[in-house]
C-alpha cells in the first residue's frame, strides 16, 4: 500500500511538472499568469467581505474574557464564507474561469478582463456571472469554516490560559498554512464541481448535484481530487500570507481605536 501511495505521489508531481513545462513551452512564462487580472480584481473585495463579516460575527460571539471558542469560530467562518461567495466570489470566479478557458481555446474571443465581462453579460445577462452559485456557496462556506476553525483552535492552544499572549507573525503564518492545507483536503471536491459549473461547458450540467453525479459516473471518485497537489502549495502559501496580514492589521487598528 505504501509503495502504491508513493507511486501515486510521484505521478501527480510529474503531471504537475509536465503541465508547467508544456504551458511555458507553448505560451512562455506569461502563460502561467493567465486570468491574473480577474483574480486581482476580486482579491481585495473578497478579503474585505470575508474578514469584515468574520470580525463582526466573532465580536458578538466572544465570551466575557474576549475569547472565541473553536465551534463559534467555525460558525463565524461559515457566515463569512457564504457572504463572500454571494457578494464577490461567484461573479468573479465565473468570469475568471471562463476567461482562462477562453484564452486556452484555439480562437479566444475575450480581449481582456473587462471585455470578457461585457461579452458575458451581453450574451447571458447578469445571470451569466452567477453560474454555479450553490457550489460556490458550499465551497466558500466550508472553506472559511474549516480555516477559521483550525486557525482559532491553534491560536487558543498556543495562548493557553493567557488570551493576551502575543503571537509571532511566523507562528501565525505556520498556523495559516496548516489551516489552508486542512481546507484543501476538506473541500477540493466542491472546488472541482464549482469550476465545472462555471466553465464554458457549464451547459452540460442541470444543477450542482447533476454535475457531481456525472463526474462520479463518467470519471470516477479520483476526479474530485484533480489538482489537489498544485492547489495545496498555492493555498497554504496564500492563507499563511493572508492571515499574517490580517492579524498585523488588526493589531494596528487596535492601537488606533478599539475594535474588540
Amino acid at each position: 500500500l505504501e509503495s502504491k501511495l508513493y507511486c501515486m505521489q510521484i505521478c501527480i508531481s510529474c503531471s504537475f511538472c509536465d503541465c508547467v513545462k508544456q504551458t511555458v513551452q507553448s505560451h512562455g512564462i506569461k502563460g502561467l499568469y493567465r486570468g491574473l487580472s480577474s483574480l486581482l480584481y476580486g482579491s481585495i473585495p473578497k478579503s474585505a467581505v470575508r474578514f469584515g463579516v468574520f470580525e463582526f460575527l466573532s465580536n458578538h460571539a466572544k465570551d466575557e474574557s474576549g475569547r472565541l471558542d473553536s465551534t463559534k469560530s467555525l460558525l463565524c467562518g461559515l457566515g463569512a464564507g457564504v457572504m463572500e461567495a454571494v457578494l464577490v466570489v461567484c461573479p468573479m470566479e465565473t468570469v475568471k474561469v471562463k476567461f482562462i478557458h477562453d484564452q486556452t481555446s484555439a480562437n479566444p474571443k475575450y480581449k481582456g478582463f473587462f471585455h470578457g465581462v461585457r461579452e458575458i453579460v451581453r450574451a447571458q445577462g447578469l445571470r451569466g456571472t452567477y453560474q454555479g452559485l450553490t457550489a460556490t456557496v458550499l465551497k466558500q462556506g466550508s472553506n472559511q469554516a474549516i480555516r477559521f476553525f483550525v486557525m482559532t483552535s491553534l491560536k487558543n492552544w498556543y495562548k493557553g490560559d493567557n488570551p493576551n499572549k502575543a503571537i509571532n507573525p511566523l507562528v501565525t503564518g505556520l498556523f495559516g498554512a496548516i489551516a489552508g492545507a486542512a481546507s484543501v483536503f476538506g473541500n477540493t471536491p466542491l472546488d472541482v464541481i464549482k469550476t465545472r459549473m462555471q466553465g464554458l461547458e457549464a451547459h452540460k450540467y442541470k444543477s450542482t448535484l447533476d454535475c457531481a453525479m456525472k463526474i462520479l459516473r463518467y470519471e470516477g471518485l479520483a476526479a474530485f481530487y484533480k489538482g489537489t497537489v498544485p492547489r495545496l502549495g498555492r493555498v497554504c502559501l496564500d492563507v499563511a500570507i493572508v492571515f499574517i496580514i490580517y492579524e498585523e492589521v488588526v493589531k494596528v487598528l487596535n492601537m488606533v481605536w478599539k475594535t474588540e
